[in-house]
């Protein structure tokens, strides 16, 4: 008897719908962790399914998008790169704003884009915007290989210097930007279940965003053509700015990092987790009534 109590105790599981707002559940998480990985896997499987290249995509779309950026921005604008060949400023950009849209953009469908799941079986529900940040993640090392493929060959003609030994910033520019990501996306997931202009409105808003943030040019140009350093200024309080520059400063040897803006963006991206969490919480209870 007592070993049958024991093992009862063991894989007996309460499920309720009272909780704190505030409750990570992390050990439940970690214990789904293949589960993760199979919601990580669909989504990248079903992204590239049923289309003719498959994830050959994943080099073209960077390559052509960096090859319209140097046409627009550096041919008809006129805009610098700091010295740095076109495509190896562009691409790598590319790839690190791109893993940071997807963040935002895929969990900010997390409960209209599963809730055929979500009524029937339950698992914690932070693992869907978990394995949406590690499947863009997965999407970033292509790209990012890639990028790498033309900043070693300009490395070889002598017209990029990457700072080699910076390159442990990458992965916690990535975290930072996937924490930033998904906050904002579980935030608006939360909203769009009752107001469903959210998700109409986020991929343009994102695009905005872009271009507030200096992908497709170097800080440096905000001066050079405005002649106003309160532009520059304004660029540098975006929270995506320092996380950006950070990696562009490793891969390019390019960029500006500055300790105050850093911690800023940082204590943006806590505030979003935290609150994104809360909110999370909250809606996941009743979110079924609504979506």
């Amino acid at each position: 008897m007592a070993d049958i109590h024991a093992n009862y105790q063991k894989y007996h599981s309460h499920i309720s719908s009272k909780h704190k707002w505030f409750d990570l559940k992390l050990k439940e998480v970690w214990q789904y962790k293949d589960l993760i990985w199979l919601f990580t896997k669909r989504s990248f499987v079903v992204t590239y399914k049923q289309t003719v290249l498959g994830p050959a995509w994943l080099v073209i779309n960077p390559i052509i998008t960096s090859l319209i950026y140097a046409f627009v921005f550096g041919g008809i604008a006129g805009m610098g790169t700091d010295g740095v060949p076109q495509m190896a400023f562009y691409l790598p950009s590319t790839a690190i704003w791109t893993f940071f849209a997807a963040c935002v953009t895929n969990n900010a469908t997390t409960f209209t884009a599963n809730s055929a799941v979500f009524g029937k079986v339950y698992f914690p529900r932070l693992t869907t915007p978990i394995s949406n940040v590690l499947s863009s993640m997965i999407q970033f090392l292509i790209q990012f290989a890639v990028a790498l493929l033309f900043i070693v060959f300009y490395v070889f003609q002598g017209e990029v210097s990457p700072n080699w030994w910076a390159f442990w910033m990458i992965p916690i520019a990535l975290i930072h930007l996937g924490m930033m990501g998904m906050g904002l996306g579980i935030i608006i997931s939360s909203m769009t279940t009752k107001y469903r202009d959210l998700s109409v409105l986020v991929g343009f808003g994102v695009q905005l965003w872009m271009y507030a943030t200096p992908i497709v040019y170097p800080l440096s140009q905000l001066t050079e053509k405005f002649h106003a350093e309160w532009i520059q200024t304004i660029v540098k309080f975006n929270p995506v700015t320092m996380p950006v520059e950070m990696f562009r400063f490793a891969v390019i040897g390019k960029g500006t990092i500055e300790p105050l803006y850093l911690a800023i963006s940082w204590a943006f991206t806590i505030v979003v987790v935290i609150f994104g969490i809360m909110v999370f919480n909250k809606v996941e209870r009743t979110f079924m009534d609504t979506v």
